[in-house]
């Protein structure tokens, strides 16, 4: 398949990147400048680098814009005048930029239209990928599309209102699982480990509870009851948690970026 990737930084670098760790399709992408693309091109030789956005997109199979919310209006005007409607799918992964406002900026209503929501773990294939289809896009188009972004981690098909939520679960949940690892890191300096071991217990914890969840599908409370025994460590900890209104903290986390 060939992918043209209009915009290489987080996002965009991230899928880039996963899908070149994959090498099965045939890359393209477009930068502002020389030196973001000789970042690439230097660790993946086989990725085709454009400055051209207009160029790229010509014989691309799939087309992702990966730039920044307020250039996507711009960045579709420069190349839609090349996009073949009939043949060519457009995945955009700019955070709340919609498919009736794509297709308004695309001046088709019936453009191969999918909001994606990927997040930085596609880098590692470990991303979780939220896909909504634009009204009128087949199921065998989505199912494609799918297929595609599994290579870099797992996929939800859902609607775009969806995304919100699945967003700060998983794109900005990244971080917030980061300021806990972070956290536990800095507990684990004040108890007498250097920070880097406690960088990897942290890190090793989190890898085996998250192991423990999917190889035994247990609701996270029963599993929490399986290391908690009467008078133990465990529950001494969960309960300076309650205290200090953990579960309320992380939800009003999450709640948080929920666009009104």
């Amino acid at each position: 398949m060939k992918i043209t990737i209009i915009g290489a930084g987080n996002m965009g670098g991230a899928l880039i990147k996963g899908w070149a760790k994959k090498g099965v399709h045939e890359l393209t992408i477009t930068a502002r400048t020389e030196k973001t693309l000789s970042r690439f091109s230097s660790e993946y030789p086989n990725i085709k680098t454009m400055l051209d956005n207009v160029e790229a997109v010509k014989d691309a199979d799939v087309i992702v814009i990966a730039v920044k919310p307020w250039l996507v209006e711009t960045v579709i005007n420069e190349i839609k005048v090349n996009i073949d409607f009939k043949r060519q799918i457009i995945l955009s992964v700019a955070a709340n930029v919609l498919t009736d406002q794509l297709r308004t900026y695309l001046g088709e209503p019936d453009a191969k239209v999918l909001y994606v929501m990927p997040n930085i773990g596609a880098e590692y294939n470990e991303s979780m990928t939220f896909l909504a289809p634009a009204s009128g896009v087949c199921e065998e188009v989505t199912a494609n599309m799918k297929e595609l972004l599994e290579e870099v981690g797992k996929v939800k098909i859902c609607t775009e209102k969806a995304v919100a939520a699945g967003n700060m679960l998983s794109g900005c949940g990244i971080a917030y699982v980061m300021r806990f690892i972070h956290a536990m890191m800095e507990g684990g300096v004040e108890m007498g480990l250097y920070p880097a071991e406690a960088q990897e217990i942290a890190m090793q914890a989190m890898k085996g509870a998250v192991a423990v969840l999917e190889g035994s599908g247990m609701h996270p409370a029963v599993a929490i009851d399986k290391v908690t025994t009467p008078g133990g460590l465990t529950i001494r900890g969960l309960n300076e948690l309650d205290h200090a209104g953990f579960n309320s903290a992380v939800i009003r986390c999450l709640k948080a970026g929920l666009v009104k």
